[in-house]
């Protein structure tokens, strides 16, 4: 499947996280997106050093210039389940806006076509990094990397964007 592209409108599907009651809660992606000027970004995993030191705090750093640009949500998508996402969350207590959403089997990722094939290093299936503006469903900007690059997926690559 070829990788989302501007122009495309985002897929639906079904995405874990668990709310402020601490409670595990699946919610589509068009529910949080739908009607809204989004942030959707992906990385290969929780817990891995670029991922960890660059590009979660990135968008958590940022995410208050982004709102005042009219960033509605900013979602954080990984191949991973609802309890590292939990975890990892939980090790950004300044996070105030990045959601994370746990895409546990990789369909939501596969729907996009930007999974990462990682299983001869043991990790499976991943997402390739990537961050994308949508606008009411639709893809307005779709910043994807090559390999495990960091170079043009950040926020403030987002920032310019906008």
């Amino acid at each position: 499947m070829a990788p989302i592209a501007v122009g495309d409108s985002l897929p639906n599907g079904t995405l874990a996280h668990f709310d402020s009651d601490d409670e595990l809660q699946q919610v589509s992606i068009h529910s949080l997106s739908a009607g809204k000027k989004v942030i959707v970004f992906g990385v290969p995993g929780a817990f891995t050093p670029t991922c960890s030191m660059k590009h979660v705090p990135g968008f958590i750093d940022h995410a208050e210039e982004l709102k005042s640009k009219g960033i509605d949500e900013i979602l954080l998508i990984s191949v991973n389940d609802p309890y590292v996402m939990k975890a990892w969350a939980k090790t950004y207590p300044d996070n105030k806006h990045v959601k994370f959403l746990a895409d546990g089997s990789a369909a939501y990722t596969h729907a996009l076509g930007l999974e990462l094939d990682l299983g001869e290093g043991g990790l499976g299936t991943r997402s390739r990094r990537f961050t994308l503006l949508v606008d009411d469903l639709k893809v307005k900007v779709a910043n994807v990397e090559s390999g495990g690059e960091f170079t043009v997926t950040s926020a403030e690559d987002i920032i310019k964007a906008l």
